[in-house]
């Protein structure tokens, strides 16, 4: 109790609400993922966004499916690369 208080505990936490993307290369079908409902996705590369909270599962779960994360960046700045692109998109 005493340590979560000095901590702040997790509601008041910055980090609870970021939010991040990995790019993730190698994923194959294999047991675990024969049982989702929808098809498997089978591109070298693929971007899996993650909350903070959940990283370390999802490093787990990507390293069980025989995938390798090649790139872990911040949600913030995938979307200003998105609003870049568009921006010069329009005014070409």
């Amino acid at each position: 109790m005493l340590g979560k208080s000095l901590m702040g505990g997790r509601s008041s936490s910055p980090s609870k609400n970021r939010t991040f993307v990995y790019e993730v290369t190698g994923l194959r079908q294999n047991g675990e993922n024969d049982n989702n409902d929808y098809p498997f996705r089978s591109s070298s590369s693929m971007f899996i966004q993650v909350p903070y909270d959940r990283m370390n599962d999802e490093m787990v779960r990507i390293g069980r499916m025989g995938g390798k994360i090649v790139n872990i960046r911040p949600l913030e700045v995938s979307e200003k690369v998105l609003q870049e692109v568009s921006e010069s998109e329009t005014s070409e």
